[in-house]
């Protein structure tokens, strides 16, 4: 039997995207994010999202568009990084932010997608992250609506580290260089970041692709991401594909 998880385009991969849903995001800033997977959201319409990545994109690219349709409700991210928007929204209480260390957001994804309901690690330990009260939701006139919660510390080899919930997904939508249709991927350089955890985290990944091969192409020990976690694939044309775009361009004046 051959299994073939490609679908018609990124319209049809999210058109089941509901209002409310919970999405983890592949992609560090600009790399190796699944640009038209967002921008399909985006048309599509869903709203009230909870979106789970390392960050939320930049003005005008990336999950900040989704950001400036007002269609996002609560981001739990490391850092609000280039995005003049997602700053303005959070510091007015337009939406809230679960700012959690790289690290271990990395981890609470790829726990969740593995069955790990929680973990303790020494990241955060003695800061407000494991303390409670960072601020996550502000009121419109800069008091704090809703903090974090205190959270259990333990001592391990006489080590003090913290309880971290792991993360699950109604969705994920990712990007991966090569990708064979029952679903098996492989990362270019940068793009392999947050893209595997957040596949894992969701309970039904879409992936796109910028080059879909048969199964069996890809050998066994270059997969990144067992085709398990994937349910939907959609093929990138070689234009698409090359788009690739990051948040500063810096030079030195000669």
């Amino acid at each position: 039997m051959t299994v073939d998880k490609v679908v018609a385009g990124p319209q049809a991969a999210v058109a089941d995207i509901p209002d409310g849903a919970s999405i983890a995001v592949g992609g560090f800033g600009l790399a190796g994010i699944p640009w038209f997977l967002i921008e399909a959201l985006l048309d599509q319409g869903a709203g009230d999202l909870t979106i789970v990545s390392n960050n939320c994109g930049v003005d005008g690219a990336g999950l900040g568009l989704l950001l400036e349709a007002r269609k996002i409700r609560k981001v739990i991210a490391s850092y609000i990084g280039e995005n003049k928007e997602f700053g303005r929204q959070f510091l007015a209480g337009e939406v809230t932010v679960e700012l959690t260390p790289q690290g271990t957001l990395a981890e609470r994804m790829r726990a969740g997608g593995s069955g790990v309901g929680a973990f303790f690690t020494p990241t955060g330990v003695g800061t407000l992250v494991a303390e409670g009260g960072l601020p996550w939701r502000y009121n419109s006139d800069g008091t704090v609506a809703e903090s974090s919660p205190p959270k259990e510390v333990r001592e391990f080899g006489g080590q003090p580290m913290v309880l971290e919930e792991s993360i699950v997904t109604d969705f994920a939508l990712i990007r991966a260089a090569v990708v064979d249709r029952a679903g098996n991927c492989r990362f270019h350089a940068a793009a392999r970041n947050f893209n595997p955890p957040a596949a894992m985290a969701g309970r039904y990944t879409i992936v796109e692709a910028e080059k879909v091969v048969e199964v069996g192409e890809i050998a066994p020990d270059d997969v990144h991401l067992p085709g398990i976690f994937v349910k939907s694939i959609v093929e990138l044309t070689p234009e698409q594909a090359a788009r690739k775009e990051i948040e500063q361009r810096t030079v030195r004046t000669r």
